[in-house]
């Protein structure tokens, strides 16, 4: 009864982040904007639609798990809004899409545990995704890991992510320690070739974000199988020695080191984006300048590089550390699942999903505070994009599985 009352308690908190974001968004022109109120209702319309739905056929999941979605849903919808309404209302689009998604696949998916023999398709699907940007591609800021399809751009390595980290679930839940090099080499060299083919891919699109991303779903799952601290060792060694020799082949992945290791030195060329981020954050200070109130068209690609810094400095760095909180639970509830359940295949399938959203966190939140280079990728369910909301429902529609047979 506890879980259920603190369910309904953060689901209330939800409707009321939603009508606080969106009334804010209403007030701030001198004639109330009524698209602002009508978004909110709708937003609130498909929450409740979702919460019925899971709750009546699907009781005994981890219904935190859509919720803490939806709370990150509302604040990008919200956030940007407040800067193009155009964009917010594609945004829109897509999160209902992604709602129709996650409904989909939880109500035709009858046990994550059935598919694990379909390693091959999971397989050919992520030799076939991976390289498509390499062949027909459109050039997004110096990477060239977008294509374009009836007007609409994808971005084929998200997609990659969900078939990549199901086939590693599926192609390591047999592994089985032998204390032998060669019988480990037997059970590892297939998965091995295909993490070296993915992140090739991706560092032939100029994409080291997703790279990082794909490394930290591989390296994760490879420690959880295995439970062997050398491989983890060797594949890291590996991945340094691959970073390197793409440094020094591409240009553009010099800049952005260049960048990061000193961005105030090219504040008004190619570091202009980065620092003016920083400033937006420091301006913000603990409790931001008010929602609307900011300056965010000082900083180029606000609506999906830069959303957090945009965040940081109009609603404050509390509130930025609250949404960091959302995300270190939803990585929680997903290894949560993991640990409930028996079957080993859908138990690396939930390690792999959540490290793919906690390795996706850490790498644009890092960049946007220069930890680490600025790469071009999105903040889960925040920044504008649909090709990410989309396959980020994908994956939280499999770990709503998961906590179910778990």
């Amino acid at each position: 009864m506890k879980i259920k009352r603190d369910e309904i308690k953060l689901l209330l908190l939800t409707y009321l982040l939603c009508i606080a974001l969106f009334t804010n968004l209403a007030i701030l022109k001198d004639d109330m904007d009524k698209g602002a109120i009508y978004m909110g209702l709708i937003v609130c319309g498909l929450i409740t639609a979702t919460q019925i739905l899971i709750r009546k056929f699907y009781p005994h999941g981890d219904k935190f798990l859509i919720t803490f979605a939806c709370i990150l849903s509302v604040i990008g919808i919200a956030v940007l809004y407040r800067l193009d309404t155009d964009i917010a209302i594609k945004q829109l689009m897509y999160f209902a899409a992604g709602i129709v998604v996650f409904i989909a696949l939880v109500v035709i998916i009858p046990d994550i545990r059935d598919f694990v023999k379909y390693k091959k398709v999971y397989l050919i699907a992520t030799l076939l995704i991976m390289p498509l940007a390499l062949f027909a591609h459109q050039e997004v800021y110096g990477a060239t890991n977008w294509i374009r399809i009836g007007g609409f751009s994808i971005q084929p390595s998200e997609f990659g992510k969900i078939t990549f980290a199901i086939y590693l679930a599926a192609a390591l839940h047999d592994y089985e320690d032998k204390n032998n090099i060669i019988e480990d080499f037997k059970q590892l060299w297939q998965p091995a070739l295909v993490v070296v083919y993915s992140l090739g891919c991706l560092v032939g699109q100029k994409d080291l974000g997703s790279a990082l991303i794909f490394f930290g779903i591989s390296l994760t799952m490879l420690y959880v199988a295995t439970g062997k601290k050398k491989y983890v060792v060797i594949t890291f060694i590996l991945f340094v020695l691959g970073s390197i020799f793409a440094y020094k082949l591409f240009p553009h992945v010099q800049q952005r080191v260049l960048i990061w290791r000193d961005p105030w030195k090219y504040k008004d060329t190619t570091g202009y984006q980065i620092v003016q981020g920083l400033y937006s954050i420091s301006s913000g200070g603990m409790f931001g300048s008010g929602l609307g109130q900011g300056y965010p068209g000082f900083m180029p690609v606000n609506t999906s590089d830069l959303i957090f810094a945009v965040i940081c400095e109009e609603l404050g760095m509390v509130f930025g550390l609250g949404i960091m909180i959302i995300y270190f639970l939803f990585f929680y509830r997903g290894m949560r699942a993991s640990f409930r359940i028996k079957d080993r295949f859908s138990q690396l399938n939930a390690i792999g999903l959540s490290a793919m959203i906690a390795c996706q966190v850490l790498v644009i939140i890092g960049g946007v505070f220069a930890v680490i280079p600025l790469t071009g990728i999105t903040l889960p369910l925040i920044s504008a994009g649909g090709s990410s909301i989309i396959t980020m429902f994908f994956a939280l529609a499999i770990l709503q599985k998961i906590s179910e047979e778990g």
